[in-house]
């Protein structure tokens, strides 16, 4: 079945379209990721090379509710916009398309330019081998940009580690927003909850590479050194109890008792 082209950078990348499926099944396909219901990796094919992301919606009621809620490609489309307009680095998309079956949206797929050069944060700047200067730098600079992200209105629901990806250009850390789907533009502004909840999310998911003291160090780069120390310990306070509660949430939940 043809797949429904949501956005093509050129001619060339919507010709690729109903051959995506063979490409990620070829020889071309140099494979980083598989679950259940994700696969991704890099594609290279006639001179063309990107970032390719296959998510299926995992069957067809989900598929159907993915019609009235948005596919993994809608959200993209309108993540990459988001943060196009907010003027934030990302990579840039060259297809985005759905695959619908019988009125329900099947799988998504999302192509990017690939990020060669940069790596997840734990990979560059985090652990105690690496130099104190670099890592002070990248904290300050990456919390930095989380802070002006915020402050523009914008925030996402999935601030994990795997999701930023930063570059070492001698000793300046440029930060890619990656993941487009999760992004959403806050109606007012982003609150303080909200921007708690994303610097939880990051925490918990660099927690096991960096040591408290490293962590509360881009805590206390994203909200400013200056604070009085009265209203950083009211902060602090605050974002343990969350933190506490998103711990005791993921030990409740099914899958981690498995």
């Amino acid at each position: 079945m043809p797949k429904r082209v949501l956005y093509a950078a050129s001619p060339d990348w919507r010709a690729l379209a109903d051959r995506i499926d063979e490409l990620i099944n070829s020889p071309e396909f140099e494979q980083i990721k598989i679950t259940p219901r994700t696969r991704a990796g890099f594609l290279s094919h006639d001179g063309h090379q990107a970032f390719v992301k296959r998510v299926d919606s995992g069957g067809y009621v989900k598929g159907l509710l993915a019609r009235i809620v948005g596919s993994r490609a809608q959200r993209a489309l309108r993540g990459e916009q988001i943060l196009a307009e907010g003027g934030f680095r990302h990579p840039r998309p060259l297809l985005i398309m759905e695959d619908r079956s019988l009125g329900a949206i099947r799988t998504s797929y999302i192509l990017t330019e690939p990020l060669r050069e940069a790596q997840v944060l734990s990979a560059v700047a985090i652990g105690r081998r690496r130099p104190l200067k670099l890592r002070k730098d990248a904290s300050e600079q990456v919390s930095g940009e989380i802070r002006r992200l915020h402050d523009a209105g914008i925030y996402t629901r999935d601030m994990q580690e795997t999701n930023l990806m930063i570059e070492n250009r001698d000793g300046l850390f440029p930060l890619f927003f990656v993941d487009f789907e999760d992004f959403r533009r806050a109606a007012n502004s982003v609150s303080l909850r909200q921007r708690m909840t994303n610097l939880v999310h990051l925490d918990r998911s660099i927690g096991r590479f960096a040591p408290r003291q490293h962590r509360l160090r881009f805590f206390y780069n994203y909200f400013g050194h200056e604070l009085p120390h009265d209203e950083r310990r009211r902060l602090l306070m605050q974002y343990q109890a969350l933190r506490d509660r998103a711990d005791r949430n993921a030990k409740a939940s099914p899958s981690a008792r498995k």
